[in-house]
């Protein structure tokens, strides 16, 4: 996932904001699950149960309470406001565009995440990574088809991208029942990346989806993850 300027917009910001903000982020990763941005580096597996997605927990690492959306919409305002007054002389900077959809997606604010990602593709149709993150976006909106549709593209620019690799499998899973298409994207991800980090991760969620191999194709096995 493209960072340009993430430093600098994070100048304005309280250090109470900021940390706020970092621990809520990480919290939102806990609680969403398996899903990897487009050019992230996969980080460290958590301990899993696809029986039913993780919950979003209450209370920051700090013991004070998460703070409410509309406190996250602000906060997430106050991060991209830098860069959205730098598109005002540079309205169709990809890069800039793709770093505002990202202060969004941090902060679950997905329906305008996707809106600077559609915006950032129209001036770089190519970027797979971008495409992987709207993908996941609208996942998360409730939207298989259109993330699985966003998956397909990013992957016909660079067709052995794990992290779209990656994600499709937990969609194809998750929201459609499509086992055998999930196990066949991981597969291929791990075929054509022998030495993605997180091997074992991915051979462990082709054994629990195989677990739901008699499950009707359509059907979701849990709830999507918030």
């Amino acid at each position: 996932m493209t960072d340009t300027n993430r430093t600098n917009s994070s100048e304005q910001w309280t250090s109470a904001q900021a940390y706020v903000l970092a621990a809520v982020c990480l919290l939102i990763g806990i609680a969403s699950g398996w899903f990897i941005r487009g050019s992230q580096a996969p980080a460290t597996p958590a301990t899993f149960d696809t029986a039913s997605a993780p919950a979003p927990q209450s209370a920051s690492a700090s013991g004070s309470p998460m703070p409410s959306p509309e406190q996250m919409k602000k906060m997430a305002d106050t991060q991209a406001a830098p860069l959205v007054e730098k598109l005002k002389s540079d309205p169709n900077n990809a890069e800039l565009l793709a770093s505002v959809g990202n202060v969004y997606y941090d902060t679950q604010q997905y329906p305008t995440a996707i809106d600077y990602y559609q915006r950032s593709l129209k001036q770089q149709p190519g970027n797979a990574s971008v495409r992987t993150d709207m993908g996941t976006a609208m996942w998360y909106m409730g939207d298989a088809d259109g993330a699985l549709a966003q998956f397909s593209q990013a992957l016909k620019t660079e067709p052995n991208k794990a992290n779209a690799l990656f994600n499709m499998g937990i969609v194809k899973w998750q929201g459609k029942m499509d086992i055998q298409g999930a196990v066949d994207a991981w597969q291929k991800l791990l075929d054509t990346n022998p030495g993605y980090e997180n091997k074992q991760q991915v051979l462990d969620l082709m054994a629990q989806a195989k677990k739901h191999v008699n499950v009707k194709p359509g059907t979701k096995a849990s709830p999507l993850p918030q």
